[in-house]
This record gives C-alpha cells, sequence and structure tokens, in this order.
C-alpha cells in the first residue's frame, strides 16, 4: 500500500512507455512477417510479456536488448505446443493469439487467471467455429480457458459480433493475411466497441505491408497468401497512459506536457485531451508531445464507447468537476481486468462523491472528495486513476500498487515527478 502525499504539482514534462496496443499487435505481426523484426520503444510489461512469451511457445524466437525487441518472424508458420500457454488476465494476449493459433500446427490450450476466465470470449470461438477450426471454450461457459485446433484455413467469409470487444475482429484481421484463401470478415450485431483499436490494428497492419479493403466498420476483405514485412518499426508514445498526467494536470491547475504523443496518434485516447478542453483545461499541441493546462473544471456528457481505458480517469477528474458528469455507453467495462464500472463507483463514494453506474452509463457528481484506501481489485487502471486524485487530497492510500506492472512498470517514478524538486 503507498500513500499518495497532497502537494501543488509542478509544471513539467514527462515521458511514457510505448503503447501497449500497439506492442501486442506489433509483436504478432513480426511472429508472421519472414525475418527479423526490430520493434524500438516497444513496452515491455507483465501484459506484453504474456504475448511474447506465449509467440516464443509457439517457436518464434525473441530477444530484448538496449535496440529494442528483435523478433525472428518465421512467415506464419507457427510451431505445436504441447503444454498450455498462460496469459494471466491479459484480455489482448488471450484474444489475439486465439485469432493466431488457429494458424498452427496442433492443438493450443490458452489459459489465464481466475479473472481471465471469467471474461467472455464465445463470439470469437463461434467465428473461428464457422471458419471449419476447431475452436471451444473448455468450460463450455464462453469463457477461457479455450482450445484451438491449427488448421488449413479454407474458409474465405465469416460473421462476427464485435458488442463485447474490438479485439474479436482485430485477431481475425491479423490472422486473415496468412490464409490461403484470404478473408472476408463482416460484423454483425452493430458496430463494433472501442472502433479506434480496429482503426489501429488495420493502420499497423498496412505498415507491415499488408493489403486490404474496409467499408467502414463493416466489412474487411483482406487478401490471402500474404507475409508481414520484415523490418525497424518504432512504437510511439501510449495515449493511454498519457492520460493519467493529463488528468492530474487538469485537477491541479498545472501545466503537463507528455512527450512523444502524436496529435495525428491512431490510438483513440488521444481524444482524452478534448473531453479536457470541453471540461475548462487548456490543450496545447506541439511537435514534441502534447500539454494540458488545469483550470476551473465543469462536467460534462460524453460518449466513451471508444475510450473505455479512459472511464476511471475521467470519472476521478468529475469528482473535481462542477455539475453531474455523465459518461456513456461504457456497458463493456463490466468484463474488463475488474468490473471497472463498479470498481469506480465504491472508490467513489469512499472518497465521499456521488457516484452511481447504470446499465450503460456512469454518473458522477463532482463535489469535494476526502481521503480513503482506495481497493485496486488488481486493476492497474484503478490504482492509476485514483493515485492522481492524491495530488489534490489528504488521506489517499493505494493498496497493490505493485498491479501497475501490468501495463506501466515505471508509473510511480514518473509520477514523482509531478512534486516539485
Amino acid at each position: 500500500m503507498i500513500e499518495i502525499k497532497p502537494h501543488k504539482i509542478a509544471d513539467c514534462q514527462v515521458s511514457v512507455p510505448g503503447s501497449k496496443s500497439y506492442t501486442h499487435r506489433m509483436l504478432i505481426a513480426a511472429a508472421l512477417a519472414s525475418g527479423v523484426s526490430t520493434l524500438k520503444n516497444a513496452l515491455v510489461s507483465e501484459d506484453t510479456q504474456f504475448t511474447m512469451d506465449a509467440l516464443r511457445q509457439m517457436g518464434i524466437q525473441i530477444e530484448v536488448d538496449s535496440a529494442g525487441l528483435c523478433v525472428d518472424g518465421k512467415g506464419g508458420r507457427l510451431e505445436p505446443c504441447g503444454s498450455p500457454i498462460y496469459l494471466g488476465n491479459s484480455g489482448t494476449s488471450m484474444r489475439l493469439l486465439t485469432g493466431v493459433a488457429a494458424l498452427g500446427k496442433g492443438t493450443y490450450t490458452l489459459t489465464g487467471n481466475a479473472r481471465m476466465q471469467m471474461r467472455p470470449i464465445k463470439d470469437l470461438l463461434d467465428a473461428l467455429q464457422q471458419m471449419g477450426i476447431k475452436a471451444r471454450s473448455v468450460k463450455d461457459n464462453g469463457c477461457p480457458p479455450v482450445e484451438v485446433a491449427g488448421t488449413a484455413i479454407k474458409a474465405e467469409q465469416v460473421d462476427i459480433n464485435c458488442q463485447d470487444s474490438s479485439q474479436y475482429l482485430s485477431a481475425l484481421l491479423l490472422m486473415a493475411p496468412c490464409t490461403s484463401q484470404g478473408l472476408e470478415i463482416r460484423v454483425v450485431g452493430g458496430p463494433p466497441v472501442s472502433r479506434p483499436y480496429v482503426d489501429l490494428t488495420v493502420a499497423l497492419m498496412e505498415s507491415f505491408g499488408i493489403r486490404l479493403d474496409r467499408r467502414g466498420y463493416q466489412k474487411f476483405k483482406v487478401p490471402g497468401r500474404q507475409i508481414y514485412r520484415a523490418g525497424e518499426y518504432a512504437v510511439e508514445a501510449d495515449c493511454s497512459q498519457a492520460a493519467y498526467f493529463w488528468g492530474a494536470a487538469a485537477i491541479g491547475g498545472a501545466d503537463i506536457k507528455v512527450l512523444g504523443v502524436k496529435a495525428d496518434s491512431a490510438q483513440g485516447d488521444i481524444r482524452f485531451v478534448d473531453l479536457l478542453r470541453s471540461m475548462g483545461c487548456r490543450v496545447s499541441k506541439t511537435s514534441d508531445g502534447i500539454a494540458v493546462a488545469g483550470g476551473s473544471l465543469s462536467a460534462i456528457e460524453a460518449d466513451l464507447a471508444d475510450m473505455p481505458d479512459q472511464v476511471p480517469t475521467l470519472a476521478v477528474v468529475a469528482a473535481f468537476a462542477t455539475g453531474t458528469t455523465v459518461i456513456k455507453n461504457v456497458a463493456h467495462l463490466k468484463s474488463k481486468e475488474s468490473d471497472r464500472l463498479s470498481a469506480t463507483v465504491t472508490e467513489l463514494k469512499k472518497m465521499g462523491i456521488d457516484a452511481a453506474c447504470t446499465a450503460n452509463a456512469l454518473v458522477v457528481r463532482g463535489g469535494k472528495p476526502k481521503g480513503a484506501i482506495i481497493d485496486t481489485y488488481n486493476d492497474h487502471r484503478i490504482a492509476m486513476s485514483f493515485a492522481i486524485a492524491g495530488l489534490n487530497v489528504p488521506g489517499v492510500w493505494i493498496r497493490n500498487e505493485g498491479c501497475v506492472e501490468k501495463s506501466f512498470p515505471a508509473f510511480w517514478q514518473v509520477f514523482e515527478g509531478l512534486y516539485p524538486s
């Protein structure tokens, strides 16, 4: 447990690690490429380590050195794996690799911790079964562990429902170029949640030389017999991690620039600064990063269907704003690393803030937060979001602060940089 000591936040510049979302996808693309790829500024964290270890079990050599991550791709060929592949609570690893495993040989078992075994994956398994792939939930409950039998994929089209996660679609997109016939993917049941992550996947595939056509978020056509292009690639700074420091600026009245964030990033969380601007902050975008300067905060109504990772952060900022903030279209957060809606509401209430969640929204009435011991539910985003509240409020303690290892191992060191020297 760590105490967050309140203080006036210094105007400063901070650096955050490479994007977790990009790193997972780049590792897979490089593994499917032919030859050695170097991934610069890639994130090495608990989650991305699970993806690396899984790919190693599938026969891919990956080395970590001063140049970055060196991945020796096998041109879409994966080795059999007789032992279970353990993925902890990394939902991205589980979903993307469930699709990729279908390209391999033999049967792969992908499993995780107790929370992972409660997280849905049925719609992706259903899609793989449509394609003639033997894929099943071991406990027959639509959740991991899963078994996937690698096979020569001959299906040319598939329907997928992405109301639980856009990662189901990304999984099919990433494996499609390595099939013999190619794949037409049709999204059914409405547009996918977290759509910017689909754009991110497409942009990354194209940067690796993959050709595909798309019609919005409804249909994607990926020609087969393509090989990802090995090379040197750079992972851009993680906008999800940057948001904690922009949020700190918002509630602390400071000017904080996060270096290395691109204004034209495909990461959906780049739009978090627009929400802060609408709440009363000043936003400056320069060639070397994006800065937020805090001001008098007012409540907003915001649709965060495409920015689910920022719901706890926005909720904490809203606790310091005047009025009632409504965060809409976020029901899918109930199946994240924790039930993030309930967790956020519970911890805000501990701090004396009136908060509630409905079937599809989170509502926060701004007030005067007080100190509390924050339970993190072993969820990195709960820990980092509530840490920024402690900068303004005495008596805030964060339990299990080590859970940030999942995505941002150096978080507490960077966080210390907000204290005046």
